[in-house]
Protein backbone atom coordinates (compact mmCIF):
# COMPACT_ATOMS: atom_id res chain seq x y z
CA UNK A 1 0.00 0.00 0.00
CA UNK A 2 1.48 3.44 -0.96
CA UNK A 3 1.49 6.34 1.55
CA UNK A 4 -0.86 8.29 -0.82
CA UNK A 5 -3.29 5.37 -0.65
CA UNK A 6 -2.92 5.14 3.39
CA UNK A 7 -3.29 8.47 4.23
CA UNK A 8 -6.40 8.53 2.02
CA UNK A 9 -7.90 5.78 4.33
CA UNK A 10 -7.41 7.71 7.62
CA UNK A 11 -8.62 10.84 6.13
CA UNK A 12 -11.47 8.93 4.58
CA UNK A 13 -12.77 7.68 8.34
CA UNK A 14 -12.66 11.27 9.62
CA UNK A 15 -14.43 12.34 7.42
CA UNK A 16 -17.36 10.17 7.37
CA UNK A 17 -17.43 10.78 11.55
CA UNK A 18 -18.01 13.98 10.24
CA UNK A 19 -20.73 13.51 7.44
CA UNK A 20 -22.98 10.87 10.15
CA UNK A 21 -22.77 13.75 13.01
CA UNK A 22 -24.76 16.26 10.89
CA UNK A 23 -26.44 13.77 8.77
CA UNK A 24 -28.07 11.87 12.56
CA UNK A 25 -29.34 15.51 13.46
CA UNK A 26 -30.48 16.93 10.35
CA UNK A 27 -33.47 19.64 11.45
CA UNK A 28 -31.35 20.61 14.01
CA UNK A 29 -28.70 21.61 10.77
CA UNK A 30 -31.09 22.98 8.80
CA UNK A 31 -32.67 25.28 11.15
CA UNK A 32 -28.96 26.54 11.97
CA UNK A 33 -28.59 26.90 7.89
CA UNK A 34 -31.52 28.93 7.66
CA UNK A 35 -30.86 31.12 10.64
CA UNK A 36 -27.34 32.21 9.57
CA UNK A 37 -28.80 32.54 5.77
CA UNK A 38 -31.40 35.29 7.09
CA UNK A 39 -29.28 36.85 9.25
CA UNK A 40 -26.06 37.27 6.85
CA UNK A 41 -28.39 39.06 3.98
CA UNK A 42 -30.42 40.58 5.89
CA UNK A 43 -28.79 44.15 4.99
CA UNK A 44 -28.52 43.44 1.36
CA UNK A 45 -30.62 44.51 -1.47
CA UNK A 46 -32.84 41.40 -1.14
CA UNK A 47 -32.90 41.61 2.41
CA UNK A 48 -34.42 44.46 2.61
CA UNK A 49 -36.52 44.25 0.30
CA UNK A 50 -38.14 41.53 1.57
CA UNK A 51 -37.72 42.75 5.26
CA UNK A 52 -34.95 39.63 6.45
CA UNK A 53 -35.53 41.50 9.88
CA UNK A 54 -38.40 40.95 10.53
CA UNK A 55 -38.20 37.16 9.90
CA UNK A 56 -37.86 34.32 12.54
CA UNK A 57 -39.37 31.38 11.42
CA UNK A 58 -40.24 29.34 7.88
CA UNK A 59 -43.64 30.70 8.23
CA UNK A 60 -42.44 34.01 8.23
CA UNK A 61 -40.03 33.16 5.34
CA UNK A 62 -42.96 31.76 3.52
CA UNK A 63 -45.11 34.95 3.36
CA UNK A 64 -41.97 37.35 2.52
CA UNK A 65 -40.19 35.56 -0.11
CA UNK A 66 -42.27 33.84 -3.21
CA UNK A 67 -40.79 31.03 -4.96
CA UNK A 68 -38.99 32.09 -7.63
CA UNK A 69 -36.57 30.64 -10.79
CA UNK A 70 -34.09 32.43 -12.64
CA UNK A 71 -36.60 35.16 -14.64
CA UNK A 72 -37.75 36.14 -11.61
CA UNK A 73 -34.71 36.63 -10.15
CA UNK A 74 -32.82 38.49 -13.16
CA UNK A 75 -33.40 42.11 -12.10
CA UNK A 76 -31.62 41.21 -8.82
CA UNK A 77 -28.51 39.14 -11.03
CA UNK A 78 -28.38 41.73 -13.62
CA UNK A 79 -27.75 44.76 -11.12
CA UNK A 80 -24.92 41.99 -9.56
CA UNK A 81 -23.33 41.10 -13.18
CA UNK A 82 -23.47 45.21 -13.98
CA UNK A 83 -21.06 45.29 -10.82
CA UNK A 84 -23.27 46.55 -7.60
CA UNK A 85 -22.05 44.99 -4.49
CA UNK A 86 -24.56 43.72 -1.40
CA UNK A 87 -27.32 42.74 -3.57
CA UNK A 88 -28.12 38.65 -3.00
CA UNK A 89 -25.57 38.19 -1.21
CA UNK A 90 -23.24 40.25 0.92
CA UNK A 91 -20.31 41.95 -1.50
CA UNK A 92 -19.52 40.31 -4.79
CA UNK A 93 -19.76 37.54 -6.05
CA UNK A 94 -16.28 34.95 -6.17
CA UNK A 95 -17.80 33.89 -9.73
CA UNK A 96 -20.45 33.08 -12.12
CA UNK A 97 -21.41 29.73 -13.92
CA UNK A 98 -22.50 30.48 -17.09
CA UNK A 99 -25.54 28.45 -18.34
CA UNK A 100 -27.43 28.66 -21.37
CA UNK A 101 -31.21 28.43 -20.18
CA UNK A 102 -33.68 27.83 -22.77
CA UNK A 103 -35.86 30.30 -22.68
CA UNK A 104 -33.98 33.09 -20.55
CA UNK A 105 -30.56 32.90 -22.96
CA UNK A 106 -27.32 33.23 -21.00
CA UNK A 107 -27.38 32.80 -17.20
CA UNK A 108 -25.68 34.16 -14.66
CA UNK A 109 -25.55 31.95 -11.76
CA UNK A 110 -23.34 33.67 -8.77
CA UNK A 111 -21.08 31.78 -6.83
CA UNK A 112 -19.54 33.29 -3.56
CA UNK A 113 -16.80 32.82 -1.36
CA UNK A 114 -19.00 30.98 1.08
CA UNK A 115 -20.59 28.42 -1.74
CA UNK A 116 -17.73 27.72 -3.77
CA UNK A 117 -16.02 25.44 -0.95
CA UNK A 118 -19.70 23.25 -0.58
CA UNK A 119 -18.77 22.52 -4.56
CA UNK A 120 -15.33 20.62 -3.60
CA UNK A 121 -15.78 19.34 -0.68
CA UNK A 122 -19.00 17.36 -1.89
CA UNK A 123 -17.05 16.04 -4.28
CA UNK A 124 -14.32 14.97 -2.18
CA UNK A 125 -16.35 13.17 0.27
CA UNK A 126 -18.07 11.29 -1.88
CA UNK A 127 -14.57 9.49 -3.03
CA UNK A 128 -14.04 9.39 1.02
CA UNK A 129 -17.24 7.83 1.53
CA UNK A 130 -16.49 5.30 -1.00
CA UNK A 131 -13.09 4.70 0.65
CA UNK A 132 -14.39 4.35 3.99
CA UNK A 133 -17.07 1.57 3.09
CA UNK A 134 -14.98 -0.37 1.08
CA UNK A 135 -11.32 0.29 1.73
CA UNK A 136 -10.52 0.58 -1.36
CA UNK A 137 -8.19 3.12 -2.18
CA UNK A 138 -5.36 1.89 -4.65
CA UNK A 139 -7.10 4.39 -7.49
CA UNK A 140 -5.51 7.33 -5.79
CA UNK A 141 -2.09 6.24 -7.00
CA UNK A 142 -3.21 5.90 -10.72
CA UNK A 143 -4.16 8.56 -13.48
CA UNK A 144 -7.74 10.54 -13.07
CA UNK A 145 -9.79 11.55 -15.91
CA UNK A 146 -12.69 14.40 -15.81
CA UNK A 147 -14.95 14.78 -18.98
CA UNK A 148 -15.16 18.74 -18.28
CA UNK A 149 -16.11 22.27 -19.91
CA UNK A 150 -13.05 24.47 -20.57
CA UNK A 151 -11.67 26.00 -17.80
CA UNK A 152 -10.89 29.44 -19.36
CA UNK A 153 -12.49 31.94 -17.56
CA UNK A 154 -13.25 35.59 -18.85
CA UNK A 155 -13.96 38.55 -16.88
CA UNK A 156 -17.38 40.86 -16.14
CA UNK A 157 -17.16 43.35 -13.92
CA UNK A 158 -14.40 42.23 -11.73
CA UNK A 159 -15.81 39.03 -11.24
CA UNK A 160 -14.60 35.62 -13.40
CA UNK A 161 -17.09 33.52 -15.29
CA UNK A 162 -17.49 30.12 -17.02
CA UNK A 163 -18.92 27.23 -16.91
CA UNK A 164 -19.03 25.56 -13.47
CA UNK A 165 -17.08 22.43 -14.34
CA UNK A 166 -14.33 24.87 -15.66
CA UNK A 167 -14.11 26.79 -12.57
CA UNK A 168 -14.07 23.78 -10.21
CA UNK A 169 -11.07 23.07 -12.08
CA UNK A 170 -9.39 25.82 -10.61
CA UNK A 171 -9.93 24.06 -6.95
CA UNK A 172 -8.09 20.74 -7.75
CA UNK A 173 -6.22 19.75 -4.91
CA UNK A 174 -2.64 19.63 -5.47
CA UNK A 175 -2.26 16.33 -3.93
CA UNK A 176 -4.10 15.53 -7.20
CA UNK A 177 -2.39 17.35 -9.76
CA UNK A 178 -0.14 15.07 -11.00
CA UNK A 179 -3.03 12.82 -11.17
CA UNK A 180 -5.15 14.59 -13.18
CA UNK A 181 -6.11 14.04 -16.81
CA UNK A 182 -6.14 15.89 -19.57
CA UNK A 183 -3.73 18.27 -19.53
CA UNK A 184 -4.76 22.00 -19.35
CA UNK A 185 -4.45 22.16 -23.17
CA UNK A 186 -6.24 19.64 -23.85
CA UNK A 187 -9.14 20.70 -21.72
CA UNK A 188 -9.30 24.62 -22.91
CA UNK A 189 -10.24 22.72 -26.24
CA UNK A 190 -13.29 24.19 -27.03
CA UNK A 191 -14.60 21.99 -29.90
CA UNK A 192 -16.23 18.57 -28.04
CA UNK A 193 -15.07 15.88 -30.43
CA UNK A 194 -11.61 17.29 -31.18
CA UNK A 195 -11.30 17.67 -27.30
CA UNK A 196 -12.36 14.02 -27.22
CA UNK A 197 -9.88 12.85 -29.80
CA UNK A 198 -7.37 14.02 -27.86
CA UNK A 199 -7.93 13.44 -24.74
CA UNK A 200 -8.16 9.74 -25.95
CA UNK A 201 -4.12 10.15 -27.54
CA UNK A 202 -3.10 11.65 -23.76
CA UNK A 203 -4.66 9.06 -22.13
CA UNK A 204 -4.75 5.57 -24.09
CA UNK A 205 -1.59 4.56 -22.87
CA UNK A 206 -1.86 5.89 -18.86
CA UNK A 207 -2.78 3.98 -15.89
CA UNK A 208 -6.51 5.05 -15.77
CA UNK A 209 -8.03 4.19 -12.63
CA UNK A 210 -11.20 6.89 -12.37
CA UNK A 211 -13.00 7.81 -14.72
CA UNK A 212 -16.13 11.00 -14.08
CA UNK A 213 -18.42 12.44 -16.45
CA UNK A 214 -21.87 12.68 -17.64
CA UNK A 215 -22.44 9.26 -18.95
CA UNK A 216 -23.32 10.17 -22.42
CA UNK A 217 -20.32 11.53 -23.23
CA UNK A 218 -17.60 9.65 -21.46
CA UNK A 219 -19.63 6.62 -23.63
CA UNK A 220 -18.30 8.66 -26.63
CA UNK A 221 -14.72 8.40 -25.29
CA UNK A 222 -14.64 5.18 -24.66
CA UNK A 223 -16.25 4.14 -27.78
CA UNK A 224 -13.47 6.34 -29.35
CA UNK A 225 -10.99 4.43 -27.55
CA UNK A 226 -11.94 1.28 -28.52
CA UNK A 227 -12.65 2.16 -32.31
CA UNK A 228 -8.72 3.45 -32.03
CA UNK A 229 -6.69 0.15 -30.02
CA UNK A 230 -9.70 -2.26 -30.90
CA UNK A 231 -9.64 -3.46 -27.45
CA UNK A 232 -12.27 -2.92 -24.49
CA UNK A 233 -11.74 -0.27 -22.03
CA UNK A 234 -11.20 -2.91 -18.88
CA UNK A 235 -8.21 -4.23 -21.24
CA UNK A 236 -6.77 -0.32 -22.25
CA UNK A 237 -7.13 0.49 -18.47
CA UNK A 238 -5.77 -3.00 -16.50
CA UNK A 239 -6.69 -0.55 -13.30
CA UNK A 240 -10.08 1.12 -13.76
CA UNK A 241 -12.02 0.39 -10.88
CA UNK A 242 -14.25 3.60 -10.60
CA UNK A 243 -16.68 5.71 -12.42
CA UNK A 244 -18.01 8.75 -11.35
CA UNK A 245 -20.83 10.76 -12.75
CA UNK A 246 -23.85 12.86 -12.69
CA UNK A 247 -26.63 15.05 -14.49
CA UNK A 248 -28.66 11.67 -15.99
CA UNK A 249 -29.39 8.09 -14.37
CA UNK A 250 -26.90 5.47 -15.52
CA UNK A 251 -28.73 2.54 -15.38
CA UNK A 252 -30.03 3.54 -19.11
CA UNK A 253 -26.33 2.94 -19.82
CA UNK A 254 -25.02 0.86 -17.35
CA UNK A 255 -25.59 -2.82 -19.86
CA UNK A 256 -23.50 -0.75 -22.99
CA UNK A 257 -20.79 0.83 -20.61
CA UNK A 258 -20.31 -3.01 -18.75
CA UNK A 259 -20.13 -4.01 -22.63
CA UNK A 260 -17.19 -1.60 -23.36
CA UNK A 261 -15.27 -2.25 -20.38
CA UNK A 262 -15.84 -5.66 -20.56
CA UNK A 263 -16.74 -6.22 -16.88
CA UNK A 264 -18.46 -4.55 -13.68
CA UNK A 265 -16.43 -1.69 -12.18
CA UNK A 266 -17.66 0.37 -8.89
CA UNK A 267 -20.05 4.01 -9.34
CA UNK A 268 -20.01 7.21 -7.30
CA UNK A 269 -23.48 9.01 -8.39
CA UNK A 270 -23.26 13.07 -7.68
CA UNK A 271 -26.00 15.75 -7.82
CA UNK A 272 -23.71 18.90 -9.06
CA UNK A 273 -25.59 21.79 -10.35
CA UNK A 274 -24.47 25.62 -11.16
CA UNK A 275 -26.84 26.32 -8.01
CA UNK A 276 -25.44 23.98 -5.39
CA UNK A 277 -23.72 20.43 -5.07
CA UNK A 278 -26.78 19.17 -3.28
CA UNK A 279 -26.33 15.37 -3.35
CA UNK A 280 -23.71 12.34 -3.38
CA UNK A 281 -23.83 8.53 -2.95
CA UNK A 282 -22.49 8.13 0.02
CA UNK A 283 -23.01 4.19 0.42
CA UNK A 284 -22.26 0.94 -2.29
CA UNK A 285 -25.11 -0.85 -0.58
CA UNK A 286 -27.95 1.75 0.22
CA UNK A 287 -30.31 3.78 -2.51
CA UNK A 288 -29.94 7.28 -3.05
CA UNK A 289 -27.20 10.28 -2.42
CA UNK A 290 -27.19 11.94 0.77
CA UNK A 291 -29.03 15.23 0.68
CA UNK A 292 -25.96 17.84 2.01
CA UNK A 293 -28.01 19.22 4.92
CA UNK A 294 -24.90 21.16 6.06
CA UNK A 295 -23.52 22.93 3.11
CA UNK A 296 -25.14 26.35 3.12
CA UNK A 297 -28.00 25.93 1.29
CA UNK A 298 -31.49 25.51 2.97
CA UNK A 299 -34.29 23.09 1.28
CA UNK A 300 -38.15 23.28 0.65
CA UNK A 301 -40.18 21.01 -0.97
CA UNK A 302 -43.13 21.09 -3.10
CA UNK A 303 -45.25 18.13 -3.83
CA UNK A 304 -44.76 17.66 -7.95
CA UNK A 305 -48.60 17.16 -8.20
CA UNK A 306 -49.64 20.93 -6.25
CA UNK A 307 -46.45 22.90 -7.61
CA UNK A 308 -48.86 24.72 -10.37
CA UNK A 309 -51.77 25.43 -7.77
CA UNK A 310 -52.01 29.24 -6.39
CA UNK A 311 -50.24 28.51 -2.86
CA UNK A 312 -48.76 25.13 -3.14
CA UNK A 313 -47.72 24.07 0.43
CA UNK A 314 -43.89 24.75 1.12
CA UNK A 315 -42.70 21.96 3.48
CA UNK A 316 -38.95 21.60 5.24
CA UNK A 317 -36.82 17.96 5.77
CA UNK A 318 -38.76 17.54 8.92
CA UNK A 319 -42.22 17.35 6.74
CA UNK A 320 -41.05 15.10 4.08
CA UNK A 321 -42.29 11.45 2.75
CA UNK A 322 -40.90 8.92 1.26
CA UNK A 323 -41.17 7.94 -2.53
CA UNK A 324 -43.57 11.27 -3.34
CA UNK A 325 -42.45 13.86 -6.02
CA UNK A 326 -41.38 16.84 -4.86
CA UNK A 327 -39.83 19.99 -6.59
CA UNK A 328 -36.74 20.85 -4.58
CA UNK A 329 -36.63 25.34 -3.62
CA UNK A 330 -32.98 25.88 -2.44
CA UNK A 331 -32.01 29.46 -0.59
CA UNK A 332 -28.11 29.71 -0.50
CA UNK A 333 -24.81 31.19 0.37
CA UNK A 334 -24.90 31.79 -3.32
CA UNK A 335 -27.97 34.17 -2.61
CA UNK A 336 -30.43 32.67 -4.48
CA UNK A 337 -33.36 32.55 -2.49
CA UNK A 338 -36.71 30.44 -2.60
CA UNK A 339 -35.31 29.36 -5.73
CA UNK A 340 -36.93 26.38 -8.09
CA UNK A 341 -34.00 24.75 -9.32
CA UNK A 342 -36.30 22.92 -11.95
CA UNK A 343 -35.51 19.43 -10.44
CA UNK A 344 -38.08 16.95 -9.13
CA UNK A 345 -36.61 14.29 -6.12
CA UNK A 346 -37.77 11.66 -4.55
CA UNK A 347 -36.90 10.68 -0.84
CA UNK A 348 -35.60 7.20 -0.62
CA UNK A 349 -34.42 7.34 3.00
CA UNK A 350 -34.97 9.39 5.76
CA UNK A 351 -32.65 8.07 8.23
CA UNK A 352 -30.63 9.43 6.78
CA UNK A 353 -31.78 11.79 4.17
CA UNK A 354 -31.34 10.32 0.92
CA UNK A 355 -32.70 11.18 -2.66
CA UNK A 356 -33.03 10.33 -6.14
CA UNK A 357 -33.15 12.37 -8.94
CA UNK A 358 -36.86 11.78 -10.53
CA UNK A 359 -36.90 14.23 -13.38
CA UNK A 360 -37.47 18.12 -14.09
CA UNK A 361 -40.57 19.61 -13.77
CA UNK A 362 -40.83 21.29 -17.14
CA UNK A 363 -39.99 17.49 -18.79
CA UNK A 364 -42.88 15.37 -18.47
CA UNK A 365 -45.31 14.27 -20.65
CA UNK A 366 -48.96 14.95 -19.98
CA UNK A 367 -50.39 15.35 -22.96
CA UNK A 368 -53.49 13.25 -21.99
CA UNK A 369 -53.14 13.92 -18.59
CA UNK A 370 -50.80 10.92 -17.67
CA UNK A 371 -48.10 12.74 -15.97
CA UNK A 372 -45.41 10.78 -17.19
CA UNK A 373 -41.94 11.77 -15.85
CA UNK A 374 -38.40 10.89 -16.41
CA UNK A 375 -38.09 8.22 -14.07
CA UNK A 376 -40.60 6.27 -15.04
CA UNK A 377 -39.60 6.14 -18.51
CA UNK A 378 -35.74 5.20 -17.42
CA UNK A 379 -37.29 2.79 -15.10
CA UNK A 380 -39.01 0.60 -17.87
CA UNK A 381 -36.49 1.13 -20.63
CA UNK A 382 -33.63 -0.61 -17.95
CA UNK A 383 -36.92 -3.36 -17.34
CA UNK A 384 -36.80 -4.00 -21.35
CA UNK A 385 -32.87 -3.99 -21.39
CA UNK A 386 -32.88 -6.26 -18.89
CA UNK A 387 -35.39 -8.81 -20.09
CA UNK A 388 -33.85 -8.67 -23.76
CA UNK A 389 -30.45 -8.37 -24.04
CA UNK A 390 -30.92 -5.41 -25.83
CA UNK A 391 -28.12 -1.94 -24.95
CA UNK A 392 -29.01 1.37 -25.69
CA UNK A 393 -27.01 4.24 -26.68
CA UNK A 394 -29.28 6.79 -26.28
CA UNK A 395 -33.39 7.55 -25.53
CA UNK A 396 -36.01 10.18 -25.48
CA UNK A 397 -39.58 9.83 -25.51
CA UNK A 398 -42.17 12.33 -26.97
CA UNK A 399 -46.11 12.42 -27.49
CA UNK A 400 -47.99 11.78 -30.76
CA UNK A 401 -51.06 13.85 -30.55
CA UNK A 402 -52.03 13.91 -34.34
CA UNK A 403 -51.20 10.46 -35.37
CA UNK A 404 -52.74 9.04 -39.02
CA UNK A 405 -56.14 8.65 -39.54
CA UNK A 406 -57.92 5.07 -37.40
CA UNK A 407 -54.85 5.43 -35.01
CA UNK A 408 -55.01 6.19 -31.46
CA UNK A 409 -52.39 8.76 -29.76
CA UNK A 410 -49.32 7.57 -28.22
CA UNK A 411 -46.40 7.89 -27.21
CA UNK A 412 -43.47 7.75 -29.23
CA UNK A 413 -39.64 6.19 -28.30
CA UNK A 414 -36.85 7.21 -29.88
CA UNK A 415 -33.95 5.35 -29.28
CA UNK A 416 -30.48 4.43 -30.90
CA UNK A 417 -29.80 0.52 -30.08
CA UNK A 418 -25.83 -0.39 -29.74
CA UNK A 419 -27.41 -3.71 -29.35
CA UNK A 420 -31.30 -3.74 -31.35
CA UNK A 421 -33.07 -6.59 -29.47
CA UNK A 422 -34.11 -10.10 -30.97
CA UNK A 423 -37.74 -9.34 -30.61
CA UNK A 424 -38.34 -5.25 -30.91
CA UNK A 425 -42.20 -5.93 -30.79
CA UNK A 426 -41.21 -7.89 -27.45
CA UNK A 427 -39.18 -5.00 -26.44
CA UNK A 428 -41.83 -2.38 -27.28
CA UNK A 429 -44.61 -4.57 -25.18
CA UNK A 430 -42.25 -4.88 -21.67
CA UNK A 431 -41.94 -1.04 -22.02
CA UNK A 432 -45.46 -0.10 -22.22
CA UNK A 433 -46.13 -2.76 -19.59
CA UNK A 434 -43.20 -1.55 -16.93
CA UNK A 435 -45.25 1.84 -17.53
CA UNK A 436 -48.54 1.00 -16.99
CA UNK A 437 -47.42 -0.35 -13.75
CA UNK A 438 -46.08 2.34 -12.75
CA UNK A 439 -48.27 5.40 -13.55
CA UNK A 440 -51.74 4.35 -13.00
CA UNK A 441 -52.89 7.40 -15.17
CA UNK A 442 -51.11 5.92 -17.94
CA UNK A 443 -52.71 2.50 -17.08
CA UNK A 444 -56.42 4.18 -16.97
CA UNK A 445 -55.26 5.46 -20.75
CA UNK A 446 -54.46 2.78 -22.11
CA UNK A 447 -57.28 0.55 -20.90
CA UNK A 448 -59.84 3.52 -21.61
CA UNK A 449 -58.44 3.00 -25.32
CA UNK A 450 -57.53 6.53 -25.29
CA UNK A 451 -53.94 6.06 -25.82
CA UNK A 452 -52.37 2.73 -27.74
CA UNK A 453 -49.28 1.08 -26.75
CA UNK A 454 -45.75 3.46 -27.35
CA UNK A 455 -43.89 3.21 -30.59
CA UNK A 456 -40.43 2.69 -31.33
CA UNK A 457 -38.96 4.88 -34.08
CA UNK A 458 -35.49 3.74 -34.27
CA UNK A 459 -32.08 6.71 -33.99
CA UNK A 460 -29.02 5.91 -36.43
CA UNK A 461 -25.50 5.60 -34.86
CA UNK A 462 -24.53 8.90 -33.48
CA UNK A 463 -27.88 10.48 -34.64
CA UNK A 464 -28.25 11.66 -30.75
CA UNK A 465 -24.75 13.39 -31.18
CA UNK A 466 -25.94 15.01 -34.46
CA UNK A 467 -28.89 16.33 -32.83
CA UNK A 468 -27.33 18.02 -29.61
CA UNK A 469 -24.65 19.24 -32.29
CA UNK A 470 -27.37 20.98 -34.22
CA UNK A 471 -28.00 23.36 -31.45
CA UNK A 472 -25.12 23.51 -30.40
CA UNK A 473 -24.68 21.54 -27.33
CA UNK A 474 -22.20 18.61 -28.00
CA UNK A 475 -20.31 17.57 -24.84
CA UNK A 476 -19.26 19.30 -21.77
CA UNK A 477 -22.41 19.21 -19.02
CA UNK A 478 -25.45 19.24 -21.53
CA UNK A 479 -27.95 16.93 -21.23
CA UNK A 480 -30.52 15.48 -23.26
CA UNK A 481 -34.22 15.86 -21.89
CA UNK A 482 -35.06 12.17 -21.35
CA UNK A 483 -39.04 13.12 -22.39
CA UNK A 484 -40.76 16.05 -23.86
CA UNK A 485 -44.38 17.17 -23.72
CA UNK A 486 -44.16 18.49 -27.33
CA UNK A 487 -42.18 17.69 -30.49
CA UNK A 488 -39.57 19.57 -30.90
CA UNK A 489 -36.88 16.98 -29.84
CA UNK A 490 -38.95 14.63 -32.05
CA UNK A 491 -39.08 16.69 -35.45
CA UNK A 492 -35.48 17.18 -35.46
CA UNK A 493 -34.72 13.74 -34.61
CA UNK A 494 -37.21 12.71 -37.44
CA UNK A 495 -35.14 15.19 -40.22
CA UNK A 496 -31.90 13.65 -39.09
CA UNK A 497 -33.19 10.12 -39.62
CA UNK A 498 -34.71 10.93 -42.91
CA UNK A 499 -31.18 12.28 -44.21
Amino acid sequence: MSLKSFAAKIFAKTVRKKIQAWSSKPVEVQEKIFNELISKAKDTSFGKDHHFDHIKTHADFVEKVPIRDYEDLRAYVDKMVAGEEDILWPGKPLYYAKTSGTTSGAKYIPITKESMPTHIEAARNAILCYIAETGKAKFVDGKMIFLQGSPELTEKNGVKLGRLSGIVAHYVPGYLQKNRMPSWETNCIDDWETKVDAIVEETRDLNMTVISGIPSWVQMYFEKLEHKTGKKIGDIFKNFELFIYGGVNYEPYRSKFENLIGRKVDSIELYPASEGFFAFQDSQKKKGMLLQLNSGIFYEFIKAESFFDENPKRLTIAEVELGVNYVMIISTTAGLWAYNVGDTIQFTSLKPYRVMVSGRIKHYISAFGEHVIAKEVEEAMQVASEKTGARINEFTVAPQVNPVAGELPYHEWFIEFEKAPENLTNFRNILDQSLQQQNSYYFDLIEGNILQPVKITKVPKEGFQAYMKSIGKLGGQNKLPRLSNDRKIADALEAIIKK
